[in-house]
């Protein structure tokens, strides 16, 4: 089976999870997208959705589900979205397509975050996957010597800027044994919007497609 077979399957079961009538958050990515076209054919049941990235905003209406802002909805009851890298403590590394600082924002104003990958995205450790981080982009070259400073080896992501306006540096190298610990220290660094830890604010609920069916770690 393929790793997009595995995607789908977890996206599929995340409908579950969706109370009817609710306003879904809906994260960024691959496997999000097959979520997406999940919800547009349930979006009878569904009242709206906030949307993390303008791309995953053309989808949604392109499905027929009404985009809504997250400044008019309040508190939403379950945010939806993949992940780079998961541990079995509910951990995340995200933002590799580059929205997570809204991705960080949408999660926050959720009663629950279900967290939907394959299989190949859970892990014992998170670090393999480079550490994408936000930064303004003044503040590029500054920010990079403080990340040197902590281990990880900084990559520029050139041509790339987020829905935000700023610029993403792309963390290798880091081993990360205190994923909250390091979360707070690079977001402490002047000039960084965000990073792509997910270590305060985890997952409630990991579902997770591989080739023998979907499985699932939290609540």
């Amino acid at each position: 089976m393929s790793r997009d077979e595995d995607k789908r399957r977890a996206a599929e079961a995340a409908a579950d999870y969706v109370p009817v009538g609710a306003v879904v958050g809906v994260g960024t990515g691959s496997t999000v997208n097959h979520f997406i076209r999940v919800l547009g054919r349930m979006r009878a049941r569904i009242d709206g959705a906030v949307a993390s990235s303008e791309a995953s905003a053309r989808l949604l209406q392109e499905v027929g589900v009404e985009v809504l802002d997250l400044n008019s909805t309040g508190e939403i009851p379950v945010y939806v979205d993949g992940a780079d890298e998961a541990t079995r403590d509910l951990e995340l590394t995200k933002g590799g397509g580059g929205a997570l600082t809204r991705e960080k924002i949408v999660a926050a104003a959720a009663r629950r975050f279900v967290c939907i990958i394959d299989d190949s995205k859970l892990v014992d450790q998170l670090g393999r996957f480079p550490l994408p981080v936000e930064v303004i982009p003044m503040a590029r070259s500054f920010v990079a010597r403080r990340l040197v400073q902590l281990g990880g080896q900084p990559v520029w992501r050139v041509g790339v800027t987020s829905d935000n306006g700023n610029v993403i540096l792309d963390v290798h190298g880091l081993a990360i044994r205190d994923p909250a610990g390091l979360e707070t220290t690079i977001k402490g660094i002047t000039g960084v919007v965000e990073c792509g830890l997910f270590a305060h604010r985890r997952a409630d609920l990991l579902v997770i497609g591989a080739a023998g069916g979907v499985s699932t770690i939290g609540t």
